[in-house]
């Protein structure tokens, strides 16, 4: 009888949820539910990089998105998933009580941003990560070493530390803070409680300065020295970490009548996203794997004896075991890829969508959804079709600052070369070259630090569904680009790590041999645009000095 496992993916607007066989890697079905409290845009505040989810999203969206799955495979299905795990956007942490319930999910606190989680593009938080940052660095220790030398607004305890200054009562209510993706495995095994509360190592060694070195966490008098406030914090921490592949517990009761599965199917640790999706990818030492959605997350590996002593400067940590087993998962990314088109279709519909308001009042919403929906593809098939010049228009992509190289969530965007000759599809090709020549700095970055890059397995939907997108990334990034067949590669991986959770492998490369994604399409360079693009891509570093305060 055939056994499947579950990936459920939470992403930035829903959680996709992916059946896996595990004796041939079919994908039986998936399905996607959006977050409906923040599908109203609730509790979010994008002029001040404030971005905040509700737990119960997460939770009415996992019940509906399981539920609904089982509509779309045979009756019984479900009775033959042997285990599950989940992967989240991150850093996403949530302030929790005593009792190991994130604040929000109390009458107190049911509507108060700052008790809810704080999503990863969440930039609030600036003025602490460089006072952590700058803690790191004068410290004897320094705890930043493996973590790119950078404290990001986007991590953990930044976060924290500007809820505590910022809200008294939410402070005074919390215990700890725990991870989306180690909160979900949590409450899944019923182990929500701080005593019986563990961690998974991606989230601790990329975001919480988790190491081995110094045996789990920076000290409490490290935090304290930045801010009295985070005294004790971090002693509610488990400092004990686990792997993926490992199981963290059996399925409750309770879990198993909402799901409709079976009760104690094996539980396996979660992770983020961009690294179960580098599981999918069947992620090996020279190639990147590169999840392109809404904002971009690169993984790679490496062996402890080709990495040595280096500690690689300016990205998003390098930790033994985050990936898979036995090797040290690199993480690096970009604040923004989709998200800056979809910011320029909402500038460029901005006058458009007013007009429309009234063709949607009288029922024209159909014309209204296909304007919308054809901005981005008109403009690439217009951007397509232009030469590529020494003398275009450059931009930056830092439109959500930059994540790396170098974390810096306080510089902004902006392009140069600008006449009255350049039009929408322009300026839509400007920014589509940023966001590739901001990968390739992520790149050169690698390989300046001694992590030589050979070719780029992309996953995500940017990659599926942009031709114009992925060529334009090969020609800038000079080396082949595969895309994986997957849909839901990061799920897959998810579902991979559930498997060897469940014990139906011995190892992740096993499991990896029959249920990691085949590829589907590939992409070269083409010699003539990589050669003008070389040039540009200077013009794109010079333009980002001149922005960054004269840093290269």
């Amino acid at each position: 009888m055939s056994r499947y496992t579950l990936g459920l993916d939470y992403g930035s607007d829903s959680v996709r949820a992916l059946l896996v066989d595990v004796s041939t890697g079919a994908e039986l079905a998936s399905h996607q539910i959006n977050y409906p409290r923040w599908t109203e845009g609730r509790f979010c505040e994008p002029s001040n990089d404030q971005y905040r989810q509700h737990p119960q999203d997460y939770i009415d969206s996992l019940i509906a998105v399981v539920r609904g799955l089982w509509e779309k495979v045979p009756a019984g299905t479900a009775e033959n998933v042997i285990g599950m795990s989940f992967d989240t956007t991150g850093s996403t942490p949530v302030a929790i009580n005593d009792q190991g319930t994130p604040l929000a999910l109390t009458a107190e606190f049911a509507e108060n941003p700052n008790a809810m989680f704080v999503l990863w593009k969440d930039h609030t938080a600036l003025h602490e990560a460089n006072e952590i940052t700058q803690a790191a660095t004068n410290n004897d220790v320094n705890y930043l070493a493996y973590m790119g030398g950078i404290y990001s607004s986007e991590w953990y305890w930044a976060k924290a530390l500007h809820i505590f200054r910022n809200d008294a009562a939410v402070k005074a209510a919390t215990h700890a803070w725990v991870e989306h993706c180690d909160w979900m495995t949590a409450l899944m095994c019923g182990k929500t409680h701080p005593s019986e509360l563990t961690f998974g190592r991606c989230a601790t060694g990329h975001k919480m300065m988790w190491n081995e070195q110094w045996g789990g966490f920076p000290p409490n008098e490290f935090f304290t020295q930045i801010d009295p406030l985070l005294d004790g914090l971090v002693e509610h921490i488990n400092p004990n970490t686990y792997s993926s592949h490992e199981k963290a517990g059996d399925l409750t009761g309770e879990w198993a009548e909402k799901l409709g599965l079976p009760e104690g199917i094996a539980i396996g640790y979660g992770a983020f996203d961009c690294h179960m999706g580098a599981v999918a990818a069947n992620v090996r030492q020279g190639v990147l794997t590169k999840v392109m959605g809404t904002s971009t997350c690169d993984i790679t590996v490496t062996s402890q004896s080709q990495l040595g002593d280096t500690c690689v400067k300016g990205i998003c940590g390098q930790v033994d075991g985050s990936v898979v087993p036995g090797m040290i998962g690199l993480e690096a990314g970009q604040s923004a890829f989709g998200d800056l088109y979809a910011w320029f279709k909402n500038v460029v519909l901005w006058p458009t969508r007013q007009l429309l308001s009234e063709l949607t009042e009288s029922g024209q919403r159909e014309l209204v959804e296909k304007i919308e929906e054809s901005a981005l593809v008109r403009l690439s098939d217009a951007a397509s079709l232009l030469p590529v010049k020494e003398s275009d228009a450059v931009a930056l992509d830092w439109v959500n600052g930059r994540r790396t190289p170098d974390a810096d969530q306080s510089v902004a965007m902006a392009m140069a070369g600008i006449k009255m000759g350049t039009d929408a599809p322009q300026l839509f090709k400007a920014l589509v070259e940023a966001t590739a020549f901001g990968a390739r700095a992520i790149t050169e970055r690698f390989e300046d630090e001694g992590v030589p890059i050979n070719s780029v397995v992309t996953i995500g939907g940017i990659s599926k569904k942009s031709d114009y997108v992925m060529q334009t990334c090969a020609d800038v990034w000079n080396c082949p680009i595969d895309v994986l067949e997957s849909e839901q590669s990061c799920a897959l991986g998810a579902a991979i790590m559930a498997a060897v959770a469940a014990g139906e492998f011995d190892t992740v490369e096993a499991a990896q041999t029959v249920m990691a994604s085949p590829v589907c399409k590939q992409y070269l360079p083409d010699a003539e645009r990589a050669s003008t693009y070389d040039v540009l891509y200077q013009k794109y570093k010079t333009l980002g000095a001149f922005v960054d305060g004269g840093n290269p």
